[in-house]
């Protein structure tokens, strides 16, 4: 397929004694084998502080680790009420202590104010994050958080202008 970049993504593998490492080290090892041009990011889950799993499950040779906080500290329990703000933030740390270009990415949209998305910029920032996304808030199903609001095109420029 001549694929120049791929990411792989995954449902959480809490089941799992290894969090599901061992298969994305596996993963990756054999798109590598099969395509050794293509890049590779994985957008990995929360591996609940298991820094072992973590470790096998970013040394198959990926270029780009990400792991989404998804939202600021104040929603951490309502958009992700299994995971924990401090500990996705230190997953974002040791991969970049583990030597891994680090990404994240988080939703506005659901009532956090600009100052939160703010200090979500400077904690990652402060932890080694080297890429953030921002993206609007879709409600999927009415089975997920309402949307409690469209953010404005000027409110991602001014995101992106901070610092």
């Amino acid at each position: 397929m001549q694929v120049k970049h791929a990411v792989i993504t995954s449902v959480n593998r809490d089941e799992l004694k290894d969090r599901g490492a061992e298969i994305w080290y596996q993963t990756v090892i054999k798109i590598k084998e099969a395509s050794p041009k293509t890049t590779i990011e994985t957008l990995i889950p929360d591996v609940k502080g298991t820094w072992e799993a973590l470790e096998r499950m970013i040394s198959g040779g990926q270029e780009v680790v990400s792991h989404n906080m998804e939202t600021v500290k104040s929603l951490y329990r309502k958009v992700r009420p299994q995971a924990k703000y401090e500990r996705s933030l230190e997953q974002i740390q040791k991969t970049k202590e583990f030597g891994k270009r680090t990404k994240s990415g988080i939703m506005v949209g659901l009532g956090e104010t600009k100052d939160e998305v703010l200090q979500v910029m400077d904690d990652l920032a402060a932890h080694g994050c080297d890429v953030l996304t921002i993206g609007q808030y879709l409600q999927p199903t009415k089975m997920h958080i309402e949307v409690a609001e469209f953010v404005h095109p000027e409110v991602f420029a001014m995101y992106k202008d901070e610092e």
